[in-house]
């Protein structure tokens, strides 16, 4: 009776991950193996453990990353991709966010530039940060929509309390002046205190041929730029292989495929000993 009451008060006390680990406990065979001592740690765990995922689910899902999977363990490493192991283990631990340092990604279109920007958010996510993901086209558009509305402030204001905020698309299309200084603020407003992302195809060296105005290009590139980690990433389109992977695994699935001629019909087709396959390396 007193079990089922104290399952009741941790319940009514939003407690339910203790609540289940002590249901846990108390069906055990085993139960009296452990101390008293032993088994509160284990019911004390079971709650911090359901809080730190649920938190990290919240992070997740405000966050709006572009690729929700993406992580730093699963990144490809081969030399053709420019991407450095040590450099990106020396960033994993997401101190630089703490250092309100940038990290700027480019690279041609395929290469893995929104992968990578999105894994380093998800890390950053389970580190406890608060992140999101824009497109830049996106955000902008969201900023000129809060002009009209009145809720421009209440946009400028969030994205500055944003630990980590991935520009995704960057250069996509040339930024007029209204919208290069809807960027300045967002940009502005966070320098010193908080870390940005950028990701895009165009290299940094014409990044300044975006902008109509060249004073607000100095501004927004200069708290942009300078403290920012860089990654240029290279290669062929990974997007590329694997739509070429995909059309090979189909075609040796349509070969192997039992043919759908008839009992007689099939006896007269003349069929070849063997089929040539593919080589998967000559296609990628």
């Amino acid at each position: 009776m007193l079990d089922q009451q104290t399952l009741e008060k941790l319940t009514q006390m939003r407690l339910s991950a203790m609540g289940e680990e002590y249901r846990r406990q108390l069906e055990s065979s085993d139960k009296n193996a452990l101390s008293f001592e032993e088994r509160f740690a284990m019911i004390t765990d079971a709650q911090w453990i359901n809080r730190q995922n649920n938190r990290l689910k919240r992070l997740l899902n405000k966050a709006g990353l572009r690729i929700q999977d993406a992580c730093l363990e699963d990144l490809d490493y081969q030399p053709c991709r420019n991407l450095d192991r040590g450099t990106v283990a020396r960033l994993a631990d997401m101190i630089w966010l703490y250092e309100s340092r940038n990290m700027i990604i480019t690279g041609a279109s395929g290469t893995g530039k929104t992968y990578l920007a999105c894994a380093f958010g998800n890390a950053a996510c389970r580190k406890g940060f608060k992140t999101r993901y824009y497109r830049v086209n996106r955000l902008l558009n969201d900023l000129s929509i809060g002009q009209g509305d009145g809720s421009y402030n209440k946009i400028i204001k969030e994205l500055k309390k944003i630990d980590l905020l991935i520009l995704d698309d960057w250069g996509m299309t040339p930024l007029d002046p209204l919208s290069s200084r809807d960027l300045l603020e967002v940009v502005e407003d966070r320098y010193g205190y908080r870390s940005t992302v950028i990701s895009g195809q165009l290299p940094i060296s014409k990044w300044h041929e975006l902008f109509e105005d060249s004073t607000v290009a100095d501004a927004i590139l200069d708290r942009l730029v300078h403290n920012a980690y860089r990654f240029e990433l290279k290669g062929p389109s990974k997007r590329k292989n694997e739509k070429q992977r995909d059309e090979i695994i189909e075609q040796q699935t349509n070969i192997s495929s039992p043919s759908p001629m008839g009992e007689g019909e099939a006896r007269n087709h003349h069929v070849p000993e063997s089929l040539p396959q593919k080589n998967v390396d000559e296609t990628t």
